[in-house]
């Protein structure tokens, strides 16, 4: 048994009027129930100011998208998260809309579990010495812009100064994020279970091509090398532009992703379910 909840965080997708709709419908649920509700529908995301407000469990009502600033929000304080699937795939989520009742009844009597997921600890560094900080759950993308050219990214891992790419770009995904662009990239897909992370170069213009599956004890660290210009993405979202000497490092996060199950519904089902697997 989970300890009671008393305090409850939605975030809510803006742009869907069936988010804003459920929102409503779950609010009136849980304060008829004695639990105060808080709901943000920011458009870009959730304010960070969320995370203070002592909440017990967060509830996600949108895509994977949503799903994914939700966790960015809330494991810094392990809060976990209840995804509700609003989008198209929702690969991350846990709930279909009609399943929404049935499982804020579950949630409250916390009969539930909690899937942990590795997360992505990004520091972008400047050439200039000033140095930011994000997390990621599913991946981070160092490539050229839309009309740029191909860019040229030193990588070294752990001590070791790897390799020179040329290419488009280079991400490096969790486990989690396999599933996600990786896949479209002809990465491999990696159960959730295992901790590591996925280097996959896109469109590399270079005999090397192959992803490289790394141990998460070492970070990876991609520098730009030449004046061409590049961007970073995060989760999907353009973070910054990055200049010759510009580098992010990439590590294991000391933070993970606490997303709310119900039952043991294993990696593999969801997979054969998600992208429509058929048996001969």
């Amino acid at each position: 048994m989970s300890p009671a909840i008393s305090r409850l965080g939605l975030i809510v997708h803006p742009d869907r009027p069936r988010a804003r709709e459920l929102a409503a419908i779950v609010t009136n649920w849980w304060t008829e129930r004695g639990v105060a509700v808080v709901v943000d529908a920011t458009e870009g995301g959730p304010d960070p100011k969320l995370a203070a407000e002592g909440l017990d469990v967060i509830i996600s009502l949108g895509g994977d998208g949503t799903m994914l600033r939700s966790v960015a929000l809330a494991a810094p304080r392990n809060i976990p998260v209840l995804g509700v699937n609003l989008g198209n795939l929702g690969y991350l989520t846990t709930v279909e809309p009609e399943e929404l009742g049935e499982a804020c009844e579950l949630l409250r009597s916390g009969d539930f579990l909690l899937d942990r997921r590795m997360l992505l600890e990004i520091t972008l560094e400047r050439a200039g010495g000033a140095r930011e900080s994000f997390l990621a759950m599913n991946e981070v993308v160092v490539e050229k812009t839309s009309d740029g050219h191909t860019i040229f990214l030193g990588v070294t891992i752990g001590k070791d100064q790897f390799l020179t790419y040329a290419a488009d770009g280079i991400m490096v995904a969790t486990p989690t994020g396999s599933t996600a662009y990786n896949l479209s990239l002809r990465g491999p897909i990696v159960s959730p279970r295992l901790r590591a992370l996925v280097m996959t170069p896109i469109a590399p213009h270079m005999l090397f091509d192959r992803t490289l599956v790394i141990e998460p004890e070492l970070a990876i660290r991609l520098e730009v090398l030449r004046d061409r210009e590049t961007v970073v993405i995060i989760d999907g979202e353009r973070v910054a532009h990055l200049t010759p000497g510009d580098a992010i490092i990439v590590r294991e996060s000391p933070f993970e992703a606490s997303m709310v199950k119900f039952g043991e519904r294993g990696f593999y089902e969801i997979l054969h379910q998600k992208f429509g697997l058929l048996d001969r």
